[in-house]
């Protein structure tokens, strides 16, 4: 039996170029990047700026009003030397009704403007989110296979997640926050300026330019510190995720504790990481309250000497001192909006650099879709048969002097050449590391022909029906390709849908012929829930000889006019194998089939057995020819026969 080593030689130890390094873009491009996101919904946009300016008006009214209403309770104008303790009950009654309520009005209409605007905006928010991260998703799922085999899937997953949030953060924190708090700037300076002395804008200016630069300052210097923190907990997901994917092989050889301290490495310098963040966050908060502090005291003692003076009114100071407090409450999170905005912009663009990710397997401009044309009779020039090929369409897959390699410094193809004419089966067979699987993926093409990084060597081509696959759509190509793969992995979900997901929309009356004719419908009929059982992460609830029965399942669904069935039955015991074999040959008859076999009492049926071995066809011809060559094919089947026989003389059979 094919051990997994050939896959885990061939795709993962030598897949190729090295990762692609790390690329980051400026705030301002990738502010440009989802600007066209949120541009689809403009209107939307206009609306919730326009209640945003709305809002902040009236909001800047309710000092005013205050002022007023401090004011009209001072029979004499509110000026400090004309005002007597004796006269307030006739301030009460002479304070007009119409400011009470104007002043109710305007905190309700600041309230009220500031929900519309985020009711408004909701649905652009969210639909930018949900197009960025289903364009991702799309885009991930376009990437060729080596870069998914280079992937840490639990770090990518949290950095998605991340990016998709970030949009949500980057929008309420500068939409709700930031431009907000800067059109009340502007207008609170305005009316300072122009009401009083110019000394009441300066002062504020001062303290803002202080505060900002102090916010920008130890903000950019604590920056690393949780992009540190985010980097360790990309690597403790990754870990968590990655051991408890593989529950079973750490139970086998009883790493638990192996794992918890991998893991509690990562979760400890995650500890440090945020340690040293929390303390750079109190420093920046400390040090934004004393600029606040200075700047509102410079404030209200200018302001209290205006009313000494008689320049200003009790209302005028009441005035500065909620305009004062309006600014800073905002400005006290100046920091930490900041930061949450700078890293929303990071998580924003990491998704960002994956959506560019460049295609390494992608359509031509203007290809077209796979076209099987109609065959007409003519003499098969496998193995000497005679007479029609019983397909209808013209499905031959043609190998013409293929040389692959996953990386340049190791070819693992070497001009292979052959052809499966429509309707016929080839089998491929050899020791582990010869290249048998890389023929299904470069049909597949999830890897295109050649040599990377090195143009001049020449990778031939692979055809089906006559025309080149890196011709045509590879969503065509796989349309018209089933698999029954060695490693099977499913979904978590139920029986039903893993079978189904062969032909999505498929019947339950067609999705229980499938699991017939791959022998497991007995099997989930047995099970208290039947057909609604649920597999567990990657099918791990279910045997290795159900789940590659519930892989044939799905590929006959499918059922495509080119197979490939790599080592379809490895899993099995004896009598399901023979008994799915038949199936799968009965299965096979009009179909084009490449059967990738370790086991050679699987191929003896086949019409060509192509022997290779170090990326090389040393041999080819029928079962029958092989054994008559007394070659390597020979040797292979003897010892197999040798070990068989062994075999059944311990067990007794």
């Amino acid at each position: 039996m094919r051990r997994s080593g050939e896959r885990i030689s061939s795709a993962v130890l030598h897949t190729g170029m090295a990762p692609e390094p790390p690329r980051t873009h400026t705030d301002w491009v990738t502010l440009k990047r989802l600007v066209p996101y949120l541009w689809d919904y403009k209107w939307r946009v206009m609306a919730a700026l326009g209640f945003m300016v709305v809002a902040k008006l009236a909001n800047v009214g309710v000092p005013l009003l205050l002022k007023q209403l401090v004011d009209a309770m001072s029979p004499t104008g509110g000026r400090a030397s004309g005002f007597q303790p004796g006269d307030v009950a006739t301030a009460v009654l002479a304070v007009p009704v119409g400011l009470l309520l104007a002043y109710g009005a305007l905190r309700l209409s600041t309230t009220l403007f500031t929900e519309l605007r985020e009711l408004v905006f909701a649905k652009a928010t969210q639909g930018a989110a949900r197009r960025i991260a289903l364009e991702t998703f799309e885009h991930l799922h376009a990437l060729s296979l080596r870069f998914h085999l280079d992937r840490q899937t639990g770090g990518m997953t949290r950095d998605i997640e991340r990016g998709v949030r970030g949009i949500e953060s980057l929008i309420s924190y500068s939409l709700y926050s930031i431009v907000p708090t800067l059109i009340e700037v502007a207008l609170v300076l305005s009316i300072l300026a122009v009401k009083f002395d110019a000394w009441f804008a300066w002062i504020t200016i001062a303290a803002l330019v202080l505060y900002i630069s102090f916010s920008i300052t130890v903000t950019e210097w604590r920056t690393k510190f949780r992009r540190e923190a985010n980097e360790f907990d990309s690597a403790a997901h990754t870990k968590a995720v990655d051991s408890l994917l593989n529950y079973e092989t750490v139970k086998y050889f009883n790493n638990e504790a192996f794992e918890a301290r991998r893991y509690d490495e990562s979760l400890e310098k995650l500890r440090l990481a945020r340690l040293k963040s929390q303390t750079t966050l109190s420093l920046l908060n400390t040090g934004q309250q004393m600029i606040i502090a200075v700047g509102l005291v410079a404030m209200l003692w200018r302001a209290t000497q205006g009313v000494v003076d008689g320049r200003m009114t009790l209302g005028d100071l009441v005035m500065v001192n909620a305009f004062m407090i309006q600014l800073y409450i905002p400005l006290n999170f100046l920091g930490v909006l900041y930061r949450e905005i700078k890293q929303s912009l990071t998580d924003l663009d990491k998704m960002f650099v994956l959506m560019e990710r460049e295609r390494e397997v992608a359509d031509k401009p203007g290809a077209k879709p796979l076209v099987f044309p109609p065959l007409s009779p003519h003499p098969s020039p496998l193995a000497g048969e005679e007479g029609a090929i019983p397909a209808r369409i013209d499905t031959t897959v043609r190998f013409e002097n293929v040389t692959f390699a996953y990386e340049r410094a190791r070819t693992i193809l070497h001009h292979v050449s052959f052809e499966i004419p429509a309707g016929k089966t080839v089998a491929v067979v050899g020791p582990s590391g010869s290249g048998k699987s890389t023929l299904a993926r470069l049909l597949y093409r999830f890897y295109d022909v050649g040599v990377p990084g090195d143009p001049s060597v020449f990778g031939g081509r692979i055809t089906v029906a006559g025309q080149d696959i890196r011709e045509v759509t590879q969503a065509s190509v796989r349309q018209a390709i089933g698999i029954v793969p060695q490693d099977t992995v499913l979904f978590n979900d139920t029986v039903e849908y893993n079978i189904a997901y062969g032909k999505p929309g498929s019947s339950r009356a067609e999705v229980e012929e499938a699991a017939r004719a791959a022998r497991i419908h007995g099997f989930i009929e047995s099970t208290p829930k039947g057909y609604q059982t649920m597999v567990g992460e990657r099918g791990l609830k279910l045997s290795g000889g159900e789940k590659q029965r519930v892989a044939i399942a799905r590929t006959l669904l499918k059922n495509p006019p080119v197979m490939i069935f790599d080592e379809a039955t490895s899993a099995l015991d004896s009598a399901n194998e023979r008994a799915i074999q038949a199936e799968l040959k009965g299965v096979a008859q009009h179909k084009t089939t490449l059967l990738i076999a370790h086991r050679l009492s699987t191929v003896v049926d086949a019409h060509e057995i192509l022997v290779m071995e170090a990326g090389r066809i040393i041999e080819r011809g029928s079962h029958q020819q092989l054994l008559a060559r007394a070659g390597r094919y020979s040797e292979m089947w003897a010892l197999q026969q040798q070990s068989t026989e062994q075999f059944e003389e311990v067990m007794g059979m």
